[in-house]
């Protein structure tokens, strides 16, 4: 049965301690990302996610049983982005969180949403310029 996206839960996210003080950069991708439209009809992307971890990893086993989670979950691309960014925030507190999100096309449009904590307009320092350059991180194109 479909669930609404205020019951996202973020308890399903877990956290590891940082095994180094050193600083490093942590990629993932989460190929199979589905969700429910707004319409209820399944929604699929491909998730890339750029994390600079402080204190805390994120434990891959629980994000995979986060993703899965949200098979179950109406929401729109919009608002689902940003539910996962605050979410990755609040439980992993790191030094920079950069979300892509690139949807499957639906009805000839795709999407590609993408959040970056080092924005000053999401109270980041913008002391990477990765973003600033237009350049791709990923590499990722529609």
């Amino acid at each position: 049965m479909a669930k609404l996206y205020s019951e996202i839960d973020k308890t399903l996210l877990k956290a590891i301690p940082n095994p180094s003080k050193e600083a490093y950069e942590i990629k993932i991708k989460i190929p199979e990302f589905t969700f429910l439209g707004v319409q209820e009809q399944p929604d699929f992307a491909t998730v890339y996610l750029t994390f600079y971890p402080k204190t805390k990893i994120i434990e891959l086993k629980s994000l995979k049983q986060y993703s899965y989670h949200l098979r179950d979950i109406t929401v729109s691309y919009e608002r689902l982005i940003n539910i996962f960014y605050e979410q990755l925030m609040e439980i992993y507190e790191p030094e920079r969180c950069r979300i892509v999100m690139i949807c499957n096309p639906r009805g000839g449009i795709s999407s590609k949403l993408t959040i970056d904590s080092d924005w000053k307009v999401r109270g980041g320092e913008e002391k990477f310029n990765d973003w600033v350059k237009n350049e791709d991180i990923w590499n990722v194109t529609m």
